[in-house]
């Protein structure tokens, strides 16, 4: 039997203007949304008319969960992940038939025979999808929770992580060095000193090829074009947010801004249950049709990738980005985003945006923030990517293929550098990471201590992902190939090596002001000569670097203040040892860094393209 189109049902009805429906249908042409959806996003019909409607299209009934609870045995059947991807509930049991609740009618015939070999004969009621997934988060809370906690496979995750294991590790590691110290210092020295000194040399020339790599891609030639048939997806938004104040406001006026259109905009507020002062900011706000809010489970771990897991069961997009509380991104940022993705193959699997501070001039930790931003955002990151090297991720603006996403588990809920974990493991699965040149500004931390508190908390991730993924080197070896390996070894490794053992080096700027250094008479002058060639290689390196991503007009005031950075880099070395210290005590513990400090009524229009 012929159903009736949904629009005219709901002209029969007087619920729609044919004006609004001419319009709908015109969008629905260039996007990938259903009728209802676009009705909904734009106000022309109301949620409770299309649900009437689909349910007088599909001769069936709608299910009022005010009314009536669903089944927990019968979701269990299927499991909650299933019925989240299907958009299909298990409601109650009516005889030998299953009532199933379905928030897209039109696909409950795509899924029949899996509902059958599970529940046996089925039959369909409607429902909205936020009712569903609110019976689904009130039935289930327990098993989402689990699933949001555990969803990486225990081979390349931390949550195995043996703190007591690495204590005995770093103590033994620790005695060996003052053994050493006492026996031969002059040995042990030169040995930790040739370490940290590979380190530097190497991870300086990767980070000078990565930047010769990154300024010449203008002359590699134009980007391809854009599919002339490509359909716009829904792109779903995670916004992780904890003990946020009057967050709601900034947050609708800068995700406002946002130009992609609305009906394929869906964007989760990811609160956690038990943090009140959130919740009742967003309460307050009247927020717009396309935010939602996602209250995650309490639970003892409490990480950013836990509450992003949890959350992306209930996103509806085929993209899936992340931004963080203070973020403004460019306008046409997504936009964008769905044009690479369209013109690139199915490796690409996530595309990072440049981060940049509105903040700079606050005061010089800002300013010394800003300039390491420039750098790795605008020429480190991109020139890795260049080099098909692995991208440590940034942990906001970021956009990835939902499928990918999800068939690697999404992310580690034990890392606290989840985004620089995640970009390791696509590098491992044969996937690909691109940045694009579309800028969100966000806010410099620049207080001394959380300063520091947000750096070890990035170094302990570091250090937590290096020993995960080198739980077996040969296997990682084969998986990522030699030239990347050896990236790997240098941006996570040589990294914790540089800040761990940066005092050694400090010591030979003494010699500079006329003291004595006991290496002197060890090394050969030729030798003292090359390290301090080395040394001054460097600096001049690292300062070039600095210097060349601070192109843009805005950032030129920042260049003079690249010479200070002497200064701000030993809050690292400080940072890092703190980090090691919380890998014994409190490996899985989420420093949080405050956000709206400095505010800037700049942030709320956006960001320029970048430069």
């Amino acid at each position: 039997m012929r159903r009736l189109p949904l629009g005219e049902i709901l002209l029969r009805r007087g619920a729609l203007r044919p004006a609004d429906l001419r319009h709908a249908l015109a969008l629905q042409k260039r996007q990938q949304s259903r009728l209802g959806d676009i009705l909904r996003a734009h106000g022309l019909a109301s949620d409770a008319a299309i649900k009437a409607a689909l349910a007088e299209q599909f001769a069936t009934s709608v299910i009022d969960p005010a009314r009536s609870r669903p089944d927990p045995r019968l979701i269990d059947r299927l499991g909650p992940r299933r019925c989240l991807r299907m958009g299909c509930l298990p409601w109650v049991r009516a005889g030998a038939c299953t009532l199933v609740a379905c928030a897209e009618p039109d696909s409950f015939e795509t899924h029949r025979a899996e509902l059958e070999s599970a529940l046996g004969p089925v039959a369909m009621a409607v429902i909205g999808l936020d009712d569903l997934h609110r019976a689904l988060m009130t039935s289930r809370r327990g098993s989402l929770r689990l699933l949001a906690e555990t969803c990486v496979r225990a081979e390349e995750s931390c949550r195995t992580w043996n703190a007591r294991r690495f204590s005995r590790q770093a103590a033994t590691a620790l005695a060996l060095v003052v053994v050493a110290s006492l026996v031969a210092p002059m040995a042990a020295f030169l040995m930790l000193f040739g370490l940290v000194t590979l380190f530097l040399l190497v991870g300086n020339a990767l980070k000078i090829t990565a930047t010769i790599a990154q300024l010449r891609a203008p002359a590699l030639g134009a980007l391809p074009p854009v599919p002339a048939d490509l359909r716009k997806p829904v792109v779903s938004i995670l916004v992780p947010l904890y003990r946020e104040k009057d967050i709601a406001a900034r947050l609708i006026r800068r995700l406002g801004a946002l130009s992609y259109p609305r009906e394929l905009l869906d964007i989760l507020l990811v609160v956690e249950e038990d943090d009140p002062l959130t919740r009742d900011a967003l309460a307050r706000a009247e927020l717009p049709h396309w935010m939602r809010v996602i209250p995650v489970p309490d639970s003892r771990l409490r990480t950013k990738p836990r509450a992003m897991n949890y959350a992306l069961n209930f996103a509806r997009g085929a993209v899936v980005g992340v931004y963080d509380a203070e973020d403004a991104p460019a306008p046409d940022q997504i936009q964008r985003v769905i044009e690479q993705f369209a013109r690139s193959g199915p490796d690409l699997a996530c595309i990072q945006g440049v981060l940049d501070y509105y903040n700079p001039r606050t005061n010089w930790l800002s300013r010394c923030f800003t300039i390491e931003y420039a750098a790795w955002f605008r020429l480190i990151l991109p020139g890795l990517a260049r080099l098909r090297l692995v991208v440590p991720l940034g942990g906001t603006s970021l956009f990835f293929r939902r499928d990918i996403l999800e068939s690697l588990g999404g992310w580690d809920a034990h890392n606290v550098t989840e985004d620089a974990d995640l970009g390791l493991r696509l590098a491992r699965h044969g996937y690909r990471t691109e940045l694009i040149d579309s800028v969100t500004m966000e806010e410099a931390n620049c207080r001394g201590w959380p300063w520091i508190k947000q750096r070890s908390r990035w170094l302990k991730g570091y250090a937590m992902t290096y020993a995960v993924h080198m739980r077996d080197p040969v296997l990682l070896w084969r998986q990522l190939g030699a030239w990347r390996f050896f990236g790997v070894q240098v941006m996570y490794l040589g990294t914790l090596v540089q800040f761990l053992l940066a005092p050694i080096l400090w010591t030979f700027w003494l010699m500079l002001f006329g003291f004595g250094h006991p290496v002197s008479e060890a090394l050969p002058k030729g030798v003292l000569v090359a390290v301090a060639v080395i040394f001054l290689l460097a600096e001049l390196a690292s300062f070039s670097v600095n210097v060349a991503g601070l192109r843009l007009p805005r950032h030129r005031f920042l260049r003079l203040w690249a010479l200070t950075l002497h200064a701000y880099f030993p809050l690292a070395a400080v940072a890092a040892w703190k980090g090691c210290w919380e890998l014994v005590v409190s490996p899985f513990y989420w420093d949080k860094t405050a956000h709206g400090l400095h505010d800037s009524a700049t942030a709320s229009h956006g960001a320029p393209r970048a430069g």
